[in-house]
């Protein structure tokens, strides 16, 4: 299998999943140094060595290879050991400058419809979109807000770094579920008619934000999840990576949340989801 080294800004860490070959794996995506947006899975990000645990908006160096098994373009296969992270993850200050700028080298999608019809034409899998305006944030309980038998069987408490070194392993939590799934009902400008669409959301940083909203407020952390997802986010730049579902290539999901401030004449108010 023919490999590159390459240079990748990290846009996208989707909430992590429980899986039989890869024990618990997340999909990375990002904007590939001179090319365009590129896939990365499976990734066991919580498992991997504490150093190569990349940020978002951090540039990572690696050797990567097409994916064998998955034939949508932008998708490749990571070695883990190869990577490596450069530098501080960009800056958000003077109103998100630095980061526009390596936004720019992709195309940004005004209506939904023409990264559906850009998956017809070409293939792709991966794209940016702008809606025009958020309507509604849907929070709906999953069927299931526990993990299955089987899934936890899937799920790991530790992972060993060498054949023998029986005693070198990394210790970390169980794999939290998010028992609640979380979609936006949102609005793209077509022309002369407004179109409305709605996806789900697998940003990590929501589930994050869930959990975090949940041990700080209890009960109560609906109205904080949404202050943020529902009032502040469509308030910025909003912007969705999307990205497609191997197994059903016509479905797309929000991969990640991009939120530049808007460009206005008074210096811009920062805004940042949660901790990074």
């Amino acid at each position: 299998m023919a490999s590159r080294q390459t240079r990748i800004l990290v846009l996208c860490k989707t909430y992590p999943s429980p899986s039989s070959n890869h024990v618990e794996t997340s999909c990375v995506a990002g904007i590939e140094e001179g090319g365009g947006l590129v896939r990365l899975f499976p990734i066991p990000f919580r498992l991997i060595d504490d150093e190569k645990q990349f940020k978002k908006w951090q540039w990572i160096s690696a050797r990567i290879a097409k994916a064998p098994k998955d034939h949508r373009p932008e998708s490749y296969k990571v070695y883990l050991d190869t990577v490596v992270c450069d530098g501080e993850p960009i800056s958000t200050r003077e109103g998100w400058q630095k980061r526009r700028v390596e936004l720019s080298a992709i195309p940004i999608y005004g209506d939904f419809a023409e990264l559906d019809a850009a998956r017809h034409s070409d293939g792709t899998t991966l794209g940016l979109v702008r809606p025009t305006r958020v309507l509604a944030l849907d929070i709906t309980p999953t069927n299931k807000p526990n993990w299955t038998e089987e899934e936890k069987s899937k799920l790991v408490r530790q992972r060993q770094r060498g054949l023998f070194e029986q005693t070198d392993c990394k210790v970390i939590s169980q794999l939290r579920k998010v028992p609640f799934d979380f979609h936006y009902r949102y609005v793209c400008n077509a022309g002369d008619r407004d179109c409305e669409y709605r996806h789900k959301i697998v940003d990590w940083e929501a589930g994050a934000l869930y959990l975090t909203c949940r041990a700080r407020y209890g009960e109560d952390w609906e109205r904080a999840f949404r202050t943020k997802i529902e009032e502040q986010l469509p308030a910025a730049d909003l912007m969705f990576l999307m990205g497609t579902i191997h197994r059903f290539p016509d479905q797309w999901l929000i991969v990640s949340l991009i939120y530049p401030p808007k460009q206005l004449s008074e210096p811009p108010r920062q805004l940042v989801l949660f901790d990074q």
